[in-house]
């Protein structure tokens, strides 16, 4: 298994990783698969400046994980959204953990510091949404920092939306500005 970009050649195969997420599940809050058109333009936006990498063996694209801009603000420049698809065949396989494991190294290098995850949570899980990628993240070593109670309803069901965090850096005073945009996958 490597770790590559991700292009916009990529998009369609992409698709067919995350559609499965937004039809059957609660774990994307998107109701409706985005367009080719639609995913093609999230991977011109988030390449220019961030990390969007994928985990392919042989040429099939195993899973997908990027890092999107936490805020707009400045202040905000050094904190992260990362985000981890996997194709649900390979749950489980450790494609995951690779994919963030490159993903960290590649934010930490640009000068970034803090991961924040946003995770949709069940207070029960049900046959839409389990507790695995909260487990997952306690795995790859971040904490749960907060909870937003009812605030996606999906599947008549009203479920609560966790954020938790990694700190990747030491937090001093005026630290370097970060590379956006000059990012490699190793």
């Amino acid at each position: 298994m490597k770790i590559e970009r991700v292009t916009v050649e990529d998009a369609r195969e992409l698709l067919s990783v995350y559609a499965p997420y937004v039809r059957e599940t609660a774990v994307s809050f998107e109701y409706e698969v985005p367009t080719l058109d639609e995913f093609e333009d999230r991977i011109r936006k988030i390449t220019k400046v961030l990390p969007y990498i994928k985990a392919v063996e042989g040429n099939e694209i195993l899973g997908y994980a990027y890092a999107g801009k936490f805020k707009e603000r400045k202040a905000y420049d050094r904190s992260v959204e990362v985000t981890v698809y996997v194709r649900k065949d390979k749950k489980r396989s450790g494609v995951g953990r690779l994919l963030y494991e490159a993903l960290e190294k590649s934010l930490r290098d640009m000068g970034i510091l803090n991961m924040n995850a946003c995770i949709a949570f069940p207070r029960e899980e049900d046959g839409h949404l389990t507790l695995d990628s909260v487990r997952f993240h306690e795995k790859m070593g971040f904490r749960l920092v907060g909870t937003f109670h009812n605030s996606g309803y999906k599947f008549n069901t009203w479920y609560d939306m966790v954020w938790m965090e990694k700190l990747i850096g030491e937090h001093r005073e005026n630290p370097s500005p970060v590379k956006f945009g000059e990012w490699s996958v190793l």
